[in-house]
């Protein structure tokens, strides 16, 4: 299934979660078998002969994606959530949205030097939540392999805020 079809599958809600928002919903894709199961070929494909140990999904979306990476890949999958989320000690990363600021969270015992680590995310759109995770894998002196969503809102030039980490999009707007 190339790009194109998976684009039909990904469904536009006007005004949501506000007004002026068109909101790019990606339930029809999860609920076709033939769209879920390209996406995370796609996903994963620029990856596979890049040794990645773990693959980090960010809450909530990026498990989904993430873990079923991280099986084609070979890896492990590590959770990065919302606070107050993980039963462990943890580490945070704080971060600023256009509207105020929040925070993500991993296990401080998620990742090891020398893991080689791929971000797996649903939509990458200004790019905060991203460059959180980012910041978060690199305090373990892991590998960052790349990052990776399904869908990139490129007018929102959400790259930017990544840097020079080697990023994949299935599906860019």
């Amino acid at each position: 299934m190339s790009p194109e079809l998976l684009r039909s599958l990904i469904r536009d809600v006007p005004d949501f979660p506000k007004p002026g928002i068109m909101f790019k919903d990606i339930t029809p894709l999860l609920r076709d078998p033939k769209g879920l199961d390209a996406s995370v070929m796609l996903l994963a494909e620029p990856f596979r002969d890049q040794g990645v140990t773990r693959v980090a999904g960010i809450e909530s979306r990026g498990f989904i994606f993430g873990s079923c990476v991280a099986r084609i890949l070979g890896a492990g999958f590590v959770p990065i959530r919302k606070p107050g989320k993980l039963p462990w000690t943890k580490r945070s990363h704080e971060y600023e949205l256009e509207y105020g600021k929040d925070k993500i969270e991993i296990h401080d015992d998620a990742l090891s030097p020398g893991d080689r680590v791929l971000i797996i995310d649903d939509v990458l759109a200004t790019g905060g939540t991203l460059a959180a995770a980012i910041t978060l894998v690199r305090e373990f002196d892991a590998q960052l392999v790349g990052a990776a969503t399904v869908i990139e809102l490129s007018f929102l030039d959400g790259r930017r805020k990544i840097g020079d980490v080697e990023f994949h999009s299935v599906i860019s707007y």
